[in-house]
């Protein structure tokens, strides 16, 4: 019963994927015997937590002694931008609290449930936590690797290649329309994503979402020597982009430069992106961006394209050591996933 329970408020707390960073994805839901009376999941940033919305959805208060709450994530209990839930929680005299796993930020991290249980609620812990965990994977890098979580996506010939030997006139695409809109959608999802400085130069990308509804990820860029043309869309200050060279160069509006160590690349980029508090990083390549991440191990998952195009010769597709998680049909091509 606690499994189906806690089912529902991850279901509910993936409405906040793509909306909700800094913050974790949480669901929550409020029964009465074996029935569910109240629901809520976090919405943005700044706003009330999933328990705050479930508990306002109640219009008669004086039931809630007589409730059991279920919350994906540890409630929180230190004053932030809202109340802590856990006081609301014990004013409304809630008996019993199931948790789904415990919160990695440091300042709840146990403290939440220890706060609940010292005011005399019952608390039950874990149920489903590995399911709670995937949820919040991105939340959980961020806190427990202090580093963002990274995404590594490209797209492959039939043959095994990511672009011909020579550029074409005009680009030819190796995945389909629906493959192109499915990573528009999962930019909107993520907080940040990266190309490295042949691809800008080369494809001049626009990194955003046109086509879907939802905000434009930070753009990220790699200029070792500064010397990419000012005119790429990337560098357009339409959209916060940041730029990451071994020069000395002024930021202006949406446009950071940031001097890193491309002697420890990626690892000093990642604990810079870390400090400007990008949760989740897309790299979208090229070859040999993503091969340092491949050969460094600073990768979280892999979603990999193949096309029905068959190139005969040009850049070879990384290799990837390891089983293939999940694969999915989308169109004509071939959608692989890959976890760490």
């Amino acid at each position: 019963m606690h499994e189906a329970f806690m089912e529902r408020c991850i279901q509910l707390a993936k409405g906040g994927l793509g909306r909700v960073s800094p913050n974790p994805m949480v669901g929550c839901v409020i029964v009465q015997g074996d029935t569910i009376i109240a629901e809520g999941y976090h919405l943005a940033p700044g706003g009330a937590h999933a328990e705050a919305h479930a508990i306002e959805s109640v219009k008669d208060k004086s039931v809630l002694k007589h409730c059991r709450m279920y919350v994906s994530l540890e409630p929180c209990c230190h004053e932030g931008k809202t109340p802590p839930c856990t006081t609301l929680i014990t004013r409304y005299e809630i008996p019993e609290v199931i948790v789904g796993m415990k919160d990695p930020f440091e300042r709840v991290r146990g403290r939440g449930m220890a706060m609940l249980k010292k005011a005399g609620v019952k608390v039950r812990y874990p149920v489903l936590e590995k399911e709670c965990r995937n949820l919040n994977r991105r939340f959980i890098t961020f806190h427990e690797k202090k580093r963002p979580y990274v995404i590594l996506k490209w797209a492959e010939s039939r043959d095994g290649f990511i672009a011909p030997a020579r550029p074409a006139a005009s680009k030819r695409w190796i995945s389909n329309s629906l493959s192109r809109t499915l990573v528009h959608r999962w930019r909107s999802e993520e907080d940040a994503i990266m190309v490295g400085t042949k691809t800008a130069r080369v494809d001049n990308p626009r990194l955003d979402v046109r086509m879907v509804r939802g905000r434009n990820p930070v753009r990220v860029v790699t200029d070792r020597n500064g010397k990419l043309p000012p005119a790429l869309h990337i560098l357009d200050g339409k959209t916060r982009t940041i730029v990451f060279t071994e020069k000395n160069k002024k930021s202006r509006h949406n446009l950071e430069f940031i001097r890193t160590d491309f002697g420890n690349f990626p690892d000093a980029m990642l604990r810079q992106l870390h400090e400007a508090g990008v949760q989740s990083l897309i790299v979208e390549g090229g070859a040999a961006l993503l091969a340092s991440y491949l050969e460094s191990g600073r990768w979280d998952e892999i979603r990999r394209f193949t096309g029905t195009t068959l190139l005969q010769d040009g850049l070879r597709a990384p290799r990837v050591a390891g089983s293939i998680y999940r694969s999915d049909t989308v169109g004509t091509d071939t959608l692989d996933i890959f976890y760490r």
